[in-house]
């Protein structure tokens, strides 16, 4: 049953720089980020932190849902996809304001039992201007069983024209989880990935995996003007991902030829 909920907040930041630069260190980037500077696309997840004490955690290390995000009583939480619509680029430097609304929340049954969506939209301003939207879809589900079948991954394509391989280590999953301040513990707790949510290993985060699809896009492709991804399977801190393009179309293949995810870019029309 889909839920049209009307719950929002407002979160202001200010779009320090050293953050900036230190996720480009992470990322094997020149640190050159100064205030003034634009932002890569998709660097605004350093920022608009969800700031809670313990108490105020679920046990999966995420914030407890109830509050902006409705529970819908599934514990697992995914981050299945997403959508950005860019009008201009952040500045380093100065301040920013996020207005975040809950657009939907629907049940469903799928083949593994009950699932929840959640769809939020953010549109974030700087100035008083619209800089970007983003569409944030997360899915939730049940723990898994441990006799159930996993699902068969899709193939992922092999027709690339460009392609780059990037290893997604334990180091790496930590400075993103720390900068982004994401204390969902599926991305550093080995015990807890495998014995409760039952990962092979440490899983790479649906949008540090997105992240590395934009920054190829934007180096082949020039500024963005919209990016759309979707998540197909979870890639292990100890496997290399090889990041492709191909016109438009964008995707991450893990080692084993399987899709782990799907994107499309779009560069900003010329003399706009």
């Amino acid at each position: 049953m889909k839920q049209v909920h009307t719950a929002s907040e407002t979160r202001s930041d200010l779009i320090d720089p050293a953050r900036a630069r230190a996720f480009q260190a992470a990322l094997g980037r020149e640190p050159d980020i100064e205030a003034g500077m634009p932002l890569p696309p998709f660097f605004h997840q350093l920022y608009f932190w969800a700031v809670h004490p313990p108490d105020g955690l679920g046990r999966d290390g995420h914030p407890k849902l109830g509050g902006l995000i409705p529970d819908l009583g599934l514990p697992r939480r995914m981050w299945a996809g997403g959508r950005l619509r860019f009008a201009m680029p952040l500045r380093a430097g100065a301040p920013a304001d996020r207005l975040s609304v809950v657009e939907s929340a629907e049940h469903k049954h799928g083949r593994s039992g009950p699932l929840g969506f959640v769809t939020l939209r953010h549109e974030i301003r700087q100035g008083g201007e619209l800089c970007l939207t983003e569409w944030q879809e997360l899915v939730y589900r049940q723990d898994p069983h441990r006799d159930a079948p996993r699902p068969l991954a899709p193939v992922a394509r092999t027709d690339e024209t460009d392609a780059r391989e990037i290893a997604f280590d334990s180091t790496l999953l930590f400075r993103y989880s720390a900068l982004t301040f994401n204390g969902h513990r599926i991305h550093y707790d080995l015990d807890y990935a495998r014995d409760v949510e039952g990962y092979d290993g440490l899983v790479v985060h649906g949008p540090l995996l997105a992240q590395q699809l934009m920054l190829l896009a934007g180096d082949l492709m020039g500024p963005l003007g919209e990016f759309s991804f979707r998540a197909a399977s979870p890639l292990m801190h100890f496997e290399t991902g090889t990041c492709c393009r191909n016109g438009p179309d964008l995707w991450v293949r893990g080692p084993d030829g399987r899709l782990v995810m799907s994107a499309t870019a779009t560069p900003v029309a010329r003399g706009a």
